[in-house]
């Protein structure tokens, strides 16, 4: 009996050990547990850190200057040396006005600053006549005086010398030399206002060579060069059409300042700082990576609001977290071959680089370019 009852236990005992291998083995609910919360653990560790060290922003767009061409003149348009589209460099013509009316106009205006030069150059001979006129006079009041002087002197010696008539004949002379004095600075004094200032300080000068330079710009301005090097994005004009000054007729947008705006979270500018490092991916063309700099951070958005009168605008958050407020990031290309293919609005990934950690950065790098390979199914 004794040995039936041994032998049965052990066969129990053995019988239960393979079930309890078999059952760990054949119960993977733990391990998947364990693998899903150690993963989820990870991910939100990731989250978490790549937020603040590997900021990452699909909402990125290409930005630049677009500049409207305007004429500073008015007239017809006479020559057009660019088509849709077209790429422009610095300083080439764009559109020719019809230089002739200011081609006539500058001709006028330097045959008048030559009639204002002669008209102020004969000004000047008067002013010097009247100055010599007055000089003619005070030497003959001079004379008249000194002979004035003599008669009174001979009568107070003698006064039977000489006659009534001799007396009143001085006398007359001095009175007539003071007035031909009196006249003559007079005549000096306007003829002196009406040239004003002499040679080139002339008022009515100044003002004749004023108006042959504003000729001489206008002519310049018949002709329309580009600002910069560029693209010709639109226009709806042809030869004949009679442009106004100031309104556009064309649209150019300068391939020299090109830049990239990325639209970051508040908690992805915790470390985010002037000069880091950014790759970036473009949807013109999938499976490029390419580099730029952190050149500026937006320090405010708008409030809601615009007039201190107006009411502020209050957004309740649908969820259970409130969603972030974004602040742009400034991103300067490195790339001129970039900056010329770029196009103003295109959509652009970004991730900027904060620090050196070896494994957040790993992960940024191969998170965009995944993200840029994706861009072939967009």
């Amino acid at each position: 009996m004794t040995e039936t009852s041994s032998e049965n236990l052990e066969k129990d005992e053995n019988e239960k050990i393979p079930d309890s291998v078999a059952k760990k083995k054949k119960d993977p609910v733990k391990i998947l547990t364990r693998v899903v919360l150690i993963l989820s653990i990870l991910i939100f560790t990731w989250y978490v850190l790549s937020d603040r060290h590997t900021p990452y922003t699909d909402q990125g767009a290409i930005k630049g200057l677009a500049i409207p061409i305007a004429p500073r003149v008015s007239g017809y348009l006479t020559d057009i040396n660019v088509n849709l589209h077209s790429r422009v460099k610095a300083g080439d013509m764009i559109f020719q006005l019809d230089p002739r009316p200011f081609e006539i106009a500058l001709k006028t205006a330097e045959a008048n600053l030559e009639n204002t030069a002669q008209q102020v150059g004969a000004r000047s001979a008067t002013v010097k006549s009247s100055a010599a006129n007055l000089g003619v006079a005070r030497a003959q009041l001079d004379r008249a005086q000194r002979n004035y002087d003599r008669v009174q002197s001979v009568l107070e010696e003698n006064p039977g010398a000489l006659s009534q008539a001799d007396k009143d004949r001085a006398e007359t002379s001095l009175m007539q030399a003071t007035e031909r004095v009196t006249s003559a600075m007079a005549n000096l004094e306007r003829d002196q206002q009406q040239l004003g200032i002499s040679g080139e300080k002339n008022a009515q000068f100044r003002a004749s060579l004023a108006a042959v330079e504003q000729a001489q710009l206008d002519l310049e301005f018949s002709t329309i060069y580009a600002p910069a090097n560029g693209i010709i994005d639109s226009y709806n004009v042809d030869l004949g059409f009679f442009s106004q000054s100031g309104q556009p007729l064309a649209m150019f947008i300068s391939s020299t300042d090109i830049w990239i705006q990325a639209d970051l979270k508040e908690n992805n500018l915790a470390n985010t700082k002037i000069g880091d490092k950014v790759e970036f991916a473009l949807d013109l063309t999938p499976g490029e990576i390419y580099e730029g700099t952190v050149k500026s951070i937006g320090s405010g958005v708008t409030s809601g609001y615009s007039d201190r009168n107006d009411l502020p605008s209050v957004q309740n958050s649908k969820g259970w977290l409130r969603d972030p407020q974004r602040f742009p990031v400034i991103i300067s290309i490195d790339d001129q071959e970039v900056r010329d293919m770029s196009r103003l609005g295109a959509q652009v990934d970004v991730v900027i680089y904060t620090g050196e950690s070896t494994i957040l950065n790993s992960i940024a790098r191969f998170r965009i370019r995944l993200n840029s390979y994706l861009s072939f199914l967009r």
